[in-house]
């Protein structure tokens, strides 16, 4: 794709900036809310009278919520609107939220947890289909790192004011409300803010003369005489026939970014299992988490400026290599003598492997999807890559049941290099 037609003061971190009331704060608040409440749910369902594995149950629905949401979400995109299904999503998330703090008993809850998550899959895909079509190709990936980096901003912090709350109000419902005040204002932002679907036009292909349109692939200059037969319009095809279409790189390269969805979560499972497993407490075992989730926050726009300067298998393949092989590495120190040590190293490893991934399964999304209808492939590809984070920490749980928790982690290792080199053969040298 050729942005030499982008004017010279379009700079990228004027358009950023831009697109902060429309795409960025709401973002923020949504995962902002999100994270407060997502440490409490279990905690609120033991109290609704559910057992731990009951709990941890209830606890997953928001991921089922989010799996099950995003080829429905992919559909109202596309005929909706971006805007207007971020408005759409964010209006059910609060009614979601409001049954959850009235919930009478677990089975509301539960599906209260699972409508939010429902929702959460339509909001992110409404963000990440409009930046797909909106940002120009010399700096989309900075621009979804950015993305990444203020969901990521915003379940680093909500925990912390759960927290707060819960120091204030001694009560766990006070979270669920806060939840619902930063929904009002993330929808109040959407409907208020700038329309961005009238204010950022997606950019046309170079060369091509003002006034012209794009049909069905093709440019059709407006000469301004009259029309003669049916009038020509775009054919939107659906999310099934999206999928089968574009079956040949959901299945190599969407797979391959499945795997690196794995590795991620398997992350945030694997270490506080581990801490245990070696005798840490608690407090240790947050601190060191806590580190490795600071330095993964710390390089997520560094990420963006490796794939928009050098490329895409840039950032993915160091990421890979350092996420699979540091849970490799780790696996072997369970009974070393400074297990500690190398727990809170490998952390650290793993936290700068996450961090270069940053906003890299958006990026791969985007310059994998159609040009003129994207959301139906998105759908698609967001269930790929979110199936493969909801299984990696079943797959680790049965693995210890059945072996040890160092054999679940050298298996994600594993999995992390096979995706390292499944990058290495899928991933495009260019995104022309």
């Amino acid at each position: 794709m050729d942005v030499s037609h982008d004017p010279p003061s379009l700079r990228a971190r004027d358009v950023l900036w831009r697109f902060g009331p429309m795409v960025y704060g709401p973002t923020v608040l949504f995962a902002l809310g999100e994270g407060a409440v997502i440490p409490l749910i279990p905690v609120i369902a033991a109290r609704l009278g559910a057992d731990v594995a009951t709990a941890a149950l209830v606890a997953s629905a928001l991921v089922v919520g989010q799996l099950a949401g995003n080829l429905p979400a992919g559909w109202a995109v596309a005929r909706l609107g971006e805007r207007l299904t971020m408005a759409i999503a964010g209006t059910v998330a609060l009614a979601g939220v409001v049954v959850m703090a009235l919930a009478p008993h677990l089975g509301v809850f539960a599906i209260s947890v699972l409508l939010i998550g429902f929702c959460a899959a339509a909001f992110g895909l409404a963000r990440h289909s409009f930046m797909t079509t909106r940002v120009p190709l010399t700096f989309r990936a900075r621009a979804l790192s950015l993305l990444g980096g203020t969901f990521r901003f915003g379940m680093f912090i909500g925990p912390f004011v759960a927290a707060a709350l819960l120091a204030v109000f001694e009560d766990e419902h006070a979270a669920i409300w806060f939840f619902g005040v930063c929904l009002i204002a993330t929808v109040l932002l959407v409907l208020l803010g700038p329309d961005p679907e009238k204010q950022f036009a997606a950019p046309q292909p170079s060369g091509s003369p003002p006034g012209a349109t794009e049909q069905n692939g093709t440019l059709s200059e407006d000469t301004g005489e009259a029309i003669t037969g049916s009038l020509p319009v775009v054919r939107r095809e659906g999310v099934f026939r999206t999928m089968w279409r574009f079956r040949g790189v959901l299945g190599r390269l969407g797979v391959a970014a499945a795997s690196l969805s794995a590795v991620r979560s398997a992350r945030q499972v694997v270490l506080p299992l581990w801490g245990v497993s070696i005798g840490l407490d608690a407090q240790t075992i947050a601190l060191v988490v806590g580190v490795s989730g600071a330095i993964d926050f710390a390089l997520f726009y560094a990420s963006g400026q490796v794939m928009d300067r050098f490329g895409r298998l840039w950032a993915a393949l160091p990421a890979m290599i350092l996420m699979g092989g540091g849970f490799i590495a780790l696996s072997f120190t369970h009974d070393l003598g400074q297990s500690a040590m190398w727990f809170a190293m490998f952390a650290a490893v793993l936290g700068v492997g996450n961090g270069l991934s940053s906003g890299i399964l958006l990026t791969l999304g985007a310059d994998a999807a159609p040009k003129t209808d994207p959301a139906p492939f998105l759908g698609s590809w967001r269930t790929l890559t979110d199936a493969g984070g909801a299984t990696a920490p079943l797959l680790v749980s049965a693995i210890a049941a059945a072996s040890t928790l160092a054999v679940a982690t050298g298996v994600m290792g594993a999995v992390g290099l096979l995706g390292a080199l499944a990058f290495y053969r899928w991933v495009p040298r260019n995104t022309d």
